[in-house]
This record gives C-alpha cells, sequence and structure tokens, in this order.
C-alpha cells in the first residue's frame, strides 16, 4: 500500500511550519465539510485533510511520518521520482 502524502493533501511543502498547516488546514476543511460542501467526493477528501493536520500538526508524528517518508525515497528513488512527477502534473492541470 502507497503511503499518502499528507503534505499534498494540505497543499503546502515539506518544510512548513506549524502556523502554515494549520492555515491550509483551516481553509481546506472550511471547503471540503460535507456540510459545506454538497459535492460526492467532499466526505473524502475532508477525511484526508483532517487526517494529514492530525499527523503533520503533532510534532512526534510528523517526524515518524518524515523518517518514513524519507526510508521510502531512499527504498524507491524511481516510485518516488514518479509520483512526484505525477504530483507536479496534476497541479498544472
Amino acid at each position: 500500500m502507497q503511503q499518502k502524502d499528507h503534505y499534498a493533501a494540505l497543499g503546502v511543502r515539506s518544510s512548513a511550519t506549524l502556523a502554515e498547516i494549520k492555515k491550509a488546514f483551516r481553509q481546506l476543511a472550511a471547503q471540503y465539510h460535507p456540510d459545506r460542501n454538497a459535492s460526492a467526493e467532499a466526505p473524502a477528501r475532508f477525511r484526508s485533510v483532517q487526517q494529514a493536520y492530525d499527523v503533520l500538526a503533532d510534532a512526534d508524528t510528523r517526524k515518524a511520518y518524515d523518517d518514513n517518508r524519507q526510508r521510502n525515497l531512499l527504498d524507491d528513488p524511481l516510485l518516488a521520482a514518479r509520483q512526484i512527477w505525477q504530483d507536479y502534473a496534476a497541479r498544472l492541470q
């Protein structure tokens, strides 16, 4: 199973500060909250944003996530590069 990119879910860089993470979370949570957004994909997107915030807002959990993320990059750099380019191309559309 591929690890979710919590930074991408919130639209922040991996070097983002806690304040930047909180700001991105508040904006996206308001945008995708099922009570405010009737879209069929809103609940899943809201859960993804909430999960990303839960991981990145806690210093210990974020460090463990970052460590695991770094190991995954080193374990399979081709897969990591492919995912990075796919995410980049998706943002351009």
